[in-house]
C-alpha cells in the first residue's frame, strides 16, 4: 500500500530537466496514481520562447518528454501525462492566474487529490487554498539531488546544459 492514492505534479517545464524527472519519480513511488501536468500558453512562456525560440522549449518537445518520463515512472505507479492550455486564463496584465487554473485542473483530473508535489515552499499557500484536502509534498527543496533550475539552464551554454536535459 502506498502513502497516497492520487498525486499531482505540474509545471511549465521550460525546459524539462532531471529535477522535474526526479520529482515525478518520487511521486510515482509514493502514490498509486500520479497526474503529471504540463501547463502551457502562459505569458512567461511566451516571453521565454521569444528569447529562446529553440525547438527544445516547444510545447511539442516538452509534451514528448513528459510522456517519456511518465512511461519510465510507470514502473512504480500509474502515471498519467496531462496537457493544460492556460492561454485564456491570463490576468489582464498577461500574468498567470493560478486561481483560475484550479477549477480547470479539478475538472480535467476529475478526482480528489491526496498529495500535490513541488520543490517550492512558496507554493504552499496556493496549494492550501486550491487543494485543501491534499498534502503539499516538498521534494528536493534544497536541490541536493539535482542542483538545477530552468532559469539556470536557459542561461547556460549549450554544451554545459546538456547534462541536465531529459533526452
Amino acid at each position: 500500500m502506498k502513502q497516497y492514492k492520487i498525486g499531482m505534479y505540474g509545471g511549465k517545464f521550460l525546459p524539462f530537466h532531471k529535477g522535474h524527472q526526479y520529482c515525478i519519480h518520487v511521486a510515482a513511488q509514493e502514490c498509486e496514481r500520479v497526474y503529471a501536468i504540463l501547463f502551457w500558453g502562459g505569458a512567461d512562456e511566451e516571453l521565454i520562447r521569444k528569447e529562446h525560440p529553440e525547438e527544445w522549449l516547444s510545447v511539442e518537445r516538452r509534451a514528448a518528454q513528459l510522456e517519456k518520463i511518465c512511461r519510465e515512472a510507470g514502473r512504480y505507479a500509474e502515471v498519467i501525462p496531462v496537457l493544460i492550455d492556460i492561454t485564456r486564463l491570463r490576468l489582464p496584465d498577461g500574468s498567470e492566474d493560478w486561481d483560475a487554473e484550479t477549477p480547470l485542473v479539478r475538472r480535467t483530473l476529475g478526482s480528489r487529490l491526496d498529495a500535490v508535489y513541488s520543490s517550492e515552499e512558496s507554493y504552499g499557500p496556493y496549494f492550501e487554498r486550491a487543494y485543501p484536502e491534499a498534502v503539499h509534498r516538498l521534494v528536493d527543496v534544497r536541490r541536493e539531488h539535482y542542483p538545477i533550475s530552468g532559469t539556470q539552464l536557459r542561461a547556460m551554454e549549450k554544451e554545459e546544459e546538456r547534462k541536465w536535459w531529459i533526452i
